[in-house]
């Protein structure tokens, strides 16, 4: 839009142009929002999660995990000991 006069050539031009744009954009959308796309995405946020960036685990969160189920695990037979 950078004359007040356009000929209709480069209406066409610009119509073909935000056209194209849109669709990009439209794919890309419907590739993001595949639930294949979405695990891909959310698996490879938690491996890096619990792996450094050359492969190697991370013992700190690993040790915090296997606390916490530990915990749980223990918390559930207590509490069966106690019910039953």
């Amino acid at each position: 839009m950078s004359s007040a006069t356009r000929t209709p050539d480069e209406i066409s031009t610009e119509i073909a142009q935000t056209r194209n744009r849109l669709a990009g954009t439209i794919d890309q959308l419907v590739y993001r929002t595949k639930p294949k796309t979405i695990v891909q995405r959310q698996l490879a946020t938690t491996k890096a999660s619990f792996f450094n960036a050359d492969g190697t685990p991370r013992q700190d969160r690993i040790a915090m995990v296997g606390g916490v189920v530990l915990g749980v695990v223990a918390t559930i037979v207590v509490i069966r000991k106690i019910v039953g």
